[in-house]
């Protein structure tokens, strides 16, 4: 089945159906979020050997594009979904690769902040503190991609896998964002939060600034392909 035929599906079983239930509570889509794991379009861009779809940006963007035509919050989750996702099929470890192609695995993006997110690294622990705004699916994806000022002294941000469960990091009961209705955006916090200095992508050979830039590229055409997703405030001044 393509994943034009698999999406058609879960957008009239299962996404057109919750959408306005989803808004009209402001609850996460867990029943979207699932078909479309189910569908195998969690994993549509993770590499076919691992079990991925194997497709890429602008098969991402028609389905961003598609499902946030009919539910917002769903199409907001799986935009910043496939802009993380797209970063850890280049740096992330094959474990992970496979459980997002497997749809076992939900990430989301925590880029945007007043300027006042810190690393601090102590032998191979690394702590960072910050507020994140704006933070879709807050308290329901698996994990986070966490920005941060460097922590080795460099001149480019650097980027973290942060584990929903790391340690020190706190998620509001309530959303308070600015997403759309059900997205759970949320400011998320960290004072801090633990995690091992192996959870820094794309560390090697300086690649710093190449790996932020593969997420910030996703995230610019994906928040087009959504007419009703606007992009988070403050995610240009990383780049």
């Amino acid at each position: 089945m393509s994943y034009r035929s698999a999406l058609s599906h879960v957008l009239s079983s299962t996404i057109e159906p919750c959408a306005e239930q989803t808004s009209a509570s402001e609850r996460f889509p867990r029943a979207s979020v699932t078909a479309l794991a189910e569908a195998g379009l969690l994993g549509l861009t993770v590499s076919p050997h691992l079990g991925g779809g194997g497709l890429g940006l602008v098969e991402a963007a028609d389905v961003v594009d598609r499902v946030s035509r009919a539910c917002p919050a769903t199409g907001a989750v799986l935009r910043s979904h496939y802009a993380a996702t797209a970063c850890l099929e280049a740096y992330g470890t094959p474990w992970l690769r496979r459980k997002i192609a497997e749809g076992q695995h939900l990430s989301t993006l925590a880029l945007t902040d007043d300027g006042d997110s810190t690393a601090t690294r102590t032998g191979d622990v690394v702590a960072l503190r910050a507020r994140k705004r704006e933070v879709i699916g807050a308290g329901e994806a698996d994990s986070y991609l966490w920005s941060s000022r460097p922590d080795d002294g460099g001149a480019r941000p650097a980027l973290w896998l942060v584990p929903a469960d790391a340690p020190g990091l706190f998620v509001p009961a309530r959303p308070d964002g600015t997403g759309p209705r059900g997205s759970c955006a949320a400011t998320v916090c960290a004072d801090p939060v633990l995690v091992p200095a192996s959870a820094g992508l794309g560390r090697e050979g300086g690649r710093n600034a190449g790996v932020l830039g593969t997420v910030l590229a996703w995230l610019a055409t994906l928040s087009a392909a959504g007419p009703e997703i606007a992009e988070p405030a403050g995610v240009e001044a990383l780049a």
